[in-house]
Order: structure tokens, then C-alpha cells, then sequence
């Protein structure tokens, strides 16, 4: 097997996120591979329920989400770098399965890792699982890490 050049650890910052960061981590830094941290932003809400809300509020939402969501990325590309990985970070906002499988193929990752709690049953049916569908879509490897 050859050696992973570029991993994607997509995170939505949770503990099981945690647990696979330092798989990516440890992997990226084994294999000199460059890691891609990538953190999908779900579209701004309509609130207001009939009210009006200005567009400006909006605005607003979605800028402090990006920038909470790009500082937390930031913590996590000083604790890579410390590690000794080159690391890089993406921000995006959709779906998130279908937004961590284009972007892995756009940036041509070697493989994906990304955190699981394992639900089952009608916690799933009902919620669905982020890394179960990035499993099922990805045509790259998938390395699913358990929340501890």
C-alpha cells in the first residue's frame, strides 16, 4: 500500500471529532502526508417564525458562525503544527456528507477520517449519521474513529 500524501479529518469540533483529529494527526505525521482540517457550516437558519428579520441579521449569524468555526480550526491547526504536520484548513457551509466528499475529491485526500459516536437503531434511522453516508458516497478510503 502506498503512503497517504493528503488526509481530510473533517470535524464538527465533538468529542468524537477529537478522537479522530489525533488519528489524523498521528497518521499524517507517519506518513508525511499534508492534513486538510475541514469543518462544514450548516446554512443559517430562517428564524423569526413570520417575523421579519433583517437581512442584516443574518448577515451576522452566518459571519460570527464563520469566524467561531474558523478560530476552532485555527486551535486545531497549532496543535498539528506542534505535532509536526503541515496542515491546512477549509471552511465550508451545505451538507456536510456531500461537502466532505467533494472536497476530498477536489483536493484529491488520500483518505477521510472523521469521528463516529456508533449510534444504531432508531437513533440513526431518525438522525441519520454523517460518517455512515461519508462512508457510503466517498470513492476514497474512510477512517472512522469511535468516541471514547
Amino acid at each position: 500500500m502506498s503512503r497517504f500524501r493528503r488526509i481530510l479529518h473533517a470535524t464538527d469540533f465533538s468529542n468524537a471529532s477529537g478522537a479522530a483529529f489525533q488519528w489524523a494527526v498521528d497518521m499524517a505525521k507517519a506518513n508525511h502526508a499534508q492534513l486538510l482540517l475541514l469543518h462544514v457550516m450548516n446554512p443559517t437558519p430562517l428564524v423569526g417564525y413570520g417575523e421579519y428579520v433583517p437581512p442584516q441579521a443574518y448577515e451576522e449569524i452566518a459571519a460570527y458562525a464563520r469566524a467561531t468555526g474558523q478560530k476552532r480550526l485555527n486551535a486545531l491547526v497549532i496543535q498539528a503544527r506542534r505535532a509536526g504536520v503541515r496542515c491546512k484548513t477549509l471552511l465550508l457551509e451545505g451538507v456536510a456528507h456531500e461537502r466532505i466528499v467533494k472536497a476530498a475529491r477536489s483536493k484529491r485526500a488520500d483518505l477521510i477520517v472523521i469521528g463516529t459516536y456508533g449510534t444504531t437503531g432508531i437513533v440513526k434511522s431518525l438522525l441519520g449519521s454523517v460518517a455512515s453516508r461519508v462512508v457510503a458516497t466517498a470513492a476514497y478510503p474512510v477512517l472512522t474513529v469511535r468516541a471514547k
